[in-house]
């Protein structure tokens, strides 16, 4: 996209200004039962088209109460206020099968006598996000019990569409676009409050029945309690300013709240660096400026000038470098105390404020973020004096959190989309760094939502679009082992075996006699890089990478299959594997070379289908260590990226390399030193699309199973493998969340003896793995001196 022109109508959502909110999560409702309320809207909309609507009830109360429980959704978003306080925000984001709402309790806001609960409803409609499903506009609120129910939606409520909002849309983003506001046309006043004069309002239109889930024969949204706590909300402000044009700036701003005015008939341009990247809701409060327009532009990073936006460079320059992003625009109506905050939250490390004023000064009165995410509390704990692993894991964990929200997400500027390759990786990482395991839980629920009638699950998903990658949903099969290994819950996860079989069942469909799968259909997607990204198979139709990731998926299925599923399913699984064991190596396997090739031609290798034969068991500890280091030091075999050296790294523990980990972690390297606060979505940093890639955050996995060598040794973690790779490295420790408590190790190297402290969580044992021997492990502390 062309740097800004005023003249680009880009949409910015209008709000009173909110620094932050407490929603009170509700762990559990009421049983369920019919709903009495009504899905509403407002009185002449189609529901199908843009629009941004308020809706309002006032109640009188004759005390505080001391508990107010409400059940609250809408299409597709809401902001719910009561007496002008946000206290919710939702849905998360699901399908119209399975239509989250949320349950909030209003009692800590509601006071005695007069009280005003009032919902900002939007839908994007045609400029929606590519993971937003959608009936139509429509608001929603269900009273808990009887006294409650003086708030359900019906014609009682008051509502109004802000014709101020307009879409404009952008270049391409599969995330929200860009908004536009017209201060000169939207409803004035604060309109959540109490003392708002909503009589020229209209009375809502019924839209349709309030119904659950399994309620009704025939339903547009079949609701379901999410099942996630309520996103954090931080306030945040921007830190630096990188450049100014055409007005002062004092000097304390935007670090801090100091007004800046841009004279009239000027264009006044502002560059402001957050200095690291975040996701945030924007709020910009000014004052005067008739008919003066504004934009605000957010970006990851800042773009070689003539580049056509395709090098970035060092993330930390700005000389020499052009703004190109996307962009919220408004013009302003002269009066003092204006205020909008964006509907969704922006991405940026980066903000460039235009100003350009008509006869009119404006003044900026403040412009700050309210940072949101999921609430995951980071407690992994490494100790150690190293400086680079120290900073890998704030990385790292910034990355995680910025694609973690109501949904994991592939990056949180660009798509915001579930993805299962990128989604694996990172509910590795939160079991690894936190004790909630919800959101994975919700993914896993996502995904088996997301499959076809023919077994096959969607790429990514919630998704108004279906987009297939075949060999993902192997990956979802990995993706349900890993969570039955490390948080267990037998129930849950046997639940999802009918979908494991579905997808096992697509996959049998292209298998060729003797196993090997032949011209998989859809996207047949493995990474980017060399031709992985889904041009790879040779002149039969088959492929190694395919081949080993089936052969993978059965021997996931066939473990879980034994243990919680059925044992006839193992039985037929562990034949499948075996025959497909046998048909890789007689296709693939090259003597001369000592590795597997990428077809049955043998004319091309890559770490890709090395890393997966490791893995799988297709090689012996014996045989491990030479195509390991043959991975390594043959350059002309296709080179995973930072997304697949995940496996690429594992394997190399595997075959005993593990002592070398932090020799692989260059990647990581090339990303600091430009200047990177996330980790880039491809390997080649310089022209990175995403600067914010969670399937890069393997570090944040591997400083805990790798080299203090935790790891699950039985279901549910049932029980504990200590296995350090320690490397260079001659104290060392720390500790992950357990389902039972905390694992905690400490590693020491005092006159040629290792000093090593473990604690495992109570009922639980374990075994230490130190070069050629085992020791025994029990609950609670654990001393050796080897």
């Amino acid at each position: 996209m062309k740097p800004f022109l005023l003249s680009v109508l880009l949409m910015l959502a209008l709000l009173p200004a909110r620094q932050a909110f407490a929603q009170v999560a509700l762990p559990a409702i009421d049983p369920p039962r019919q709903w009495n309320a009504q899905w509403i809207a407002v009185p002449g909309d189609n529901g199908t088209t843009y629009g941004v609507f308020y809706f309002r009830k006032n109640i009188s109360l004759p005390s505080k109460p001391a508990t107010f429980k409400v059940h609250v959704s809408a299409d597709n978003r809401y902001k719910l206020y009561v007496n002008s306080q946000l206290v919710s925000l939702g849905p998360a984001r699901g399908d119209t099968y399975y239509w989250n709402y949320e349950t909030v309790d209003l009692a800590p806001y509601l006071s005695a006598g007069k009280n005003t609960i009032a919902a900002l409803v939007w839908n994007e409609a045609q400029y929606s996000p590519a993971a937003q499903i959608s009936v139509r506009t429509g608001f929603i609120l269900q009273g808990n019990a009887r006294a409650e129910e003086i708030l359900n939606t019906n014609n009682t409520w008051k509502c109004i569409r802000d014709t101020g909002h307009q879409p404009v849309p952008g270049y391409f983003f599969a995330a929200t676009k860009g908004e536009m506001v017209d201060m000169r046309q939207v409803v004035k006043g604060d309109w959540t409050a109490v003392s708002y004069d909503d009589s020229t309002w209209f009375g809502a239109n019924k839209v349709s029945d309030g119904k659950l889930k399994g309620m009704a024969w025939g339903i547009e949204w079949a609701l379901v309690p999410s099942s996630l706590p309520p996103r954090e909300m931080v306030y945040q402000r921007l830190l630096k300013l990188r450049g100014v044009v055409g007005t002062n700036v004092p000097s304390a701003f935007p670090e801090s709240k100091a007004p800046v005015t841009i004279p009239a008939n000027t264009t006044a341009v502002l560059l402001l660096d957050q200095t690291f990247e975040t996701n945030a809701y924007v709020t910009l409060n000014f004052s005067g400026g008739k008919d003066a327009g504004i934009s605000l532009g957010y970006a990851e990073s800042l773009y070689k000038k003539g580049s056509s936006g395709v090098i970035k460079g060092n993330r930390n320059e700005v000389a020499g470098k052009e703004f190109v992003a996307r962009i919220d625009s408004l013009f302003a109506d002269g009066s003092p105390g204006q205020s909008f905050t964006t509907l969704n939250f922006r991405t940026y490390r980066y903000i460039r404020l235009i100003v350009q004023t008509k006869n009119d000064p404006l003044v900026i009165d403040d412009l700050y973020g309210t940072y949101t995410g999921y609430p995951f509390k980071q407690e992994a704990v490494l100790n150690t004096d190293n400086a680079e692993m120290k900073q890998m894991l704030v990385i790292g964990w910034r990355t995680a959190r910025l694609n973690a929200w109501e949904t994991y997400t592939d990056c949180p500027y660009y798509e915001q989309l579930q993805y299962i390759g990128d989604t694996r990786i990172q509910a590795m990482l939160s079991y690894y760094n936190t004790s909630d395991d919800r959101l994975a839980r919700n993914a896993l629920n996502q995904m088996d939502h997301s499959r076809l009638p023919e077994g096959v699950t969607a790429s990514c998903y919630p998704s108004k679009g279906t987009q297939v990658i075949s060999p993902f949903s192997l990956w979802y099969i990995g993706m349900l082992h890993d969570y039955w290994m490390y948080r267990g819950d037998n129930d849950f996860v046997k639940n999802k075996l009918l979908g494991e079989r579905g997808v096992l069942d697509f996959f049998s469909k292209y298998q060729q006699a003797d196993g090997s799968l032949k011209d998989t259909p859809y996207w047949a997607f493995v990474d980017w890089a060399g031709n992985m990204w889904g041009e790879v198979k040779g002149k039969d139709g088959c492929a190694a990478i395919y081949d080993l990731q089936l052969f993978w998926a059965y021997q996931w299925a066939a473990e879980m299959e034994a243990k919680i599923g059925l044992k006839d399913y193992a039985i037929i699984y562990n034949q499948k594997a075996r025959q497909l064991k046998a048909t890789i190596q007689r296709k693939y396997w090259d003597p001369v070379k000592k590795l597997y090739a990428d077809t049955k031609e043998k004319n091309g290798y890559s770490q890709h289908v090395n890393s997966l034969a490791i893995l799988t068991g297709m090689l012996n500890r014996a045989e491990m260590p030479a195509v390991a280091k043959t991975m390594l030091a043959d350059t002309s075999l296709t080179q995973c990226s930072v997304y697949f050296k995940y496996y690429l790294n594992q394997a190399l523990v595997k075959a005993g390399l593990g002592n070398d980990y932090m020799s692989w972690l260059d990647i990581y390297r090339q990303n600091i030193a430009l200047g990177l606060t996330t980790w880039a979505e491809y390997s080649d940093v310089n022209t990175s699309r995403s600067d914010c890639h969670a399937w890069g955050s393997s570090p944040n996995i591997e400083f805990f199973r790798t080299i203090l060598g935790i790891d699950s040794y039985a279901p549910g973690f049932g029980k504990i493998k200590i296995e350090p790779h320690l490397g260079a490295l001659k104290t060392i420790g720390g500790e992950i969340p357990h389902p039972n408590g905390k694992v905690a190790v400490n590693y020491k190297l005092e006159e040629d003896k290792w000093l090593i402290n473990i604690r495992l969580p109570k009922a639980t044992t374990g075994i230490l793995v130190w070069k050629t021997k085992q020791y025994i492990l029990k609950a609670g502390k654990n001393y050796f001196k080897i």
